[in-house]
């Protein structure tokens, strides 16, 4: 993940949003089976995004 650039994070981020808003709505239709997925794209986020506020910060696009 840390070869990606800036922009390649970035889209990766917007699309984990994405599935997570689709879990929420999952789960609140009751449709969820696959709880440990918050979990795990919650996490996939947090690595995004501090891999991309270090490409920032460093100045590394």
């Amino acid at each position: 993940m840390r070869k990606k650039s800036a922009r390649e994070l970035t889209d990766h981020i917007a699309d984990l949003r994405r599935e997570q808003f689709s879990l929420r709505m999952q789960k609140a239709q009751g449709q969820s089976t696959q709880t440990h997925q918050f979990a795990k794209v919650r996490r996939e986020i947090a690595r995004a995004a501090t891999i991309l506020g270090e490409k920032q910060t460093h100045g590394v696009a």
